[in-house]
């Protein structure tokens, strides 16, 4: 049996492996339906989190009496409701991508306006960082006057010259 073989038959065998797997990973991506509970521990958020991205058209679970039954596209779009979240997307940028998917299957536009989404948060994100270099510069100024005003007071007080306080030979 040749090296690329083998390769070819241990590949296979993981993939026969994962096939029956039962952890829960596995296990989630299978099962069809889910419960407020079982999203809540798999994603490590709240039921309250989920009834309000549900309250705001995100979600759509079925109802069987009050029981709320998730399913995989729940599960799914949870996942990416928390991903934008972690990305900065607001929840109204990540419904206008959810409607989009749902009216045009192709994802072209969708794709589209998430490379958009991106952009301008990206454009965001390099404003914020040279505001925060601006405020950095400011308070390392404000420092500095600060230690040298400390420095001239504690002179001034206990009549010793705080090695601190004077100029830096560079």
């Amino acid at each position: 049996m040749s090296e690329n073989q083998r390769t070819d038959l241990f590949s296979h065998d993981e993939l026969v492996s994962e096939e029956f797997s039962t952890s829960p990973e596995r296990v989630r991506r299978t099962q069809d339906n889910f419960s407020i509970g079982d999203l809540a521990r798999e994603f490590d958020i709240t039921t309250r989190s989920i009834r309000f991205y549900e309250d705001q058209g995100l979600l759509s679970p079925e109802r069987r009496g009050q029981t709320r039954i998730y399913s995989q596209r729940d599960r799914v779009r949870l996942k990416l409701i928390l991903r934008g979240k972690r990305l900065g997307f607001t929840l109204a940028e990540t419904r206008t991508l959810f409607d989009m998917y749902d009216r045009d299957g192709s994802s072209v536009n969708q794709l589209q306006t998430m490379l958009q989404l991106i952009e301008d948060k990206k454009l965001a994100l390099r404003q914020q960082l040279e505001d925060i270099k601006v405020v950095l510069h400011e308070l390392t100024a404000v420092e500095a006057g600060c230690r040298s005003e400390l420095a001239t007071k504690t002179e001034q007080s206990t009549g010793k010259v705080n090695p601190d306080a004077l100029p830096d030979a560079s």
